[in-house]
């Protein structure tokens, strides 16, 4: 479950995407105008929000595909980071 943080960082990067409908799970970011720079910019939003850090395998257009998966990603950073 994402935290409230998540979906409103995430739309700053998503010019696409309806303001008042929620975002689903399964959409791909891409669709929603998320582009090279956007990720850039998300990423390192996400880094500074969350406090981690993306290294790796973690760092691949794959984690980036939808917003499910970006959560996941960012789930499991935050909890290997905080250890």
């Amino acid at each position: 479950m994402q935290d409230d943080r998540f979906a409103p960082l995430l739309r700053q990067f998503l010019p696409f995407a309806a303001p008042d409908e929620p975002l689903d799970d399964d959409v791909k970011l891409r669709d929603l105008g998320l582009d090279s720079l956007g990720m850039v910019q998300l990423l390192g939003a996400l880094e500074d929000t969350y406090q981690i850090r993306f290294l790796g395998d973690e760092l691949t257009m794959g984690s980036f595909e939808t917003p499910g998966i970006l959560w996941k990603t960012v789930d499991s950073l935050t909890q290997r980071d905080a250890g």
